[in-house]
Formats: C-alpha cells, structure tokens, sequence
C-alpha cells in the first residue's frame, strides 16, 4: 500500500469515527438515527416520496415507511397526495421537524465546540490549518 493510499484509509478511518459520534450525540427527545437522518435529508432535499427518500438513505421501502409513520405520528412531518399522482405521497417536514433537525444540529455544534475548546494552541492551529485541505478534498470528491 502507498503512503497516499494509507493515509487516505486513516482519513477515512478518523472521518468515520468522528461522524459516528456526532450523530450519536443525544438531544431532549430524541429519534433513531434513521429517523433523524430522514429528516436531515428532507430539510435538504425537500419534499419527496416515501421510495425516492428510501432509495436516497438506502433502506428498503418496507423501512422507510415505518420510518415515516413514526415521524408523522410525532408530526415531524406532513403527508400529502401527489397532485401528479393522486396514489403518491409527498413527504415533507413540518415547522416542529425543521425544528427538530435544527436542535440536533445545534448540540452536535455544542459537543464539538466543547471538545474544540478543550485542544491546546497548538491542536487547534494544526486543525485550522487542516481545514482547507479537508475542504478541498471534500470538492474534489
């Protein structure tokens, strides 16, 4: 393995680990983390299907569909009849799921702002200084 490509498994190794724990990170109510990253999708894609938000999380359509009427049952979201399709659904989020996405954005920046503030001077220079590579290999993915 060439040092390009061992590096690129530590990224991604570190990458995933971070990702994990961000998303485990626990809020006043909180859903699965199905649940949660449905929303996440449709407060970022907007309205869509029940099939086409399955095929987007890659789940079967028999899961998303528990997952939407779960989110529907709290209203999180909101079902509506296609005006395209009368036998189609739309799926969006409600005022109380944008909500709910946007608190669960705010305490994973809570959690990583605290464990920000916690790195010496010099971490934090090194991870400032990390973060246009990161950006630009984001880009170029």
């Amino acid at each position: 393995m060439s040092s390009s490509d061992t590096l690129a498994a530590d990224l991604r190794s570190t990458l995933t680990h971070l990702f994990r724990r961000l998303r485990q990170t626990k809020s006043t109510g909180d859903l699965s983390l199905s649940e949660s990253s449905a929303l996440s999708r449709l407060q970022k894609d907007g309205p869509t299907t029940s099939a086409q938000l399955a095929k987007a999380e890659q789940i079967s359509p028999q899961s998303m569909g528990a997952i939407i009427a779960s989110l529907a049952e709290a209203g999180l979201i909101q079902r509506s009849h296609d005006p395209a399709d009368g036998r189609r659904q739309i799926v969006s989020l409600t005022a109380a799921g944008d909500a709910k996405v946007q608190e669960k954005r705010s305490a994973r920046l809570q959690q990583l702002s605290r464990v920000v503030s916690e790195l010496t001077p010099e971490q934090r220079a090194q991870l400032t200084a990390a973060l246009p590579v990161l950006e630009h290999i984001a880009d170029e993915l």
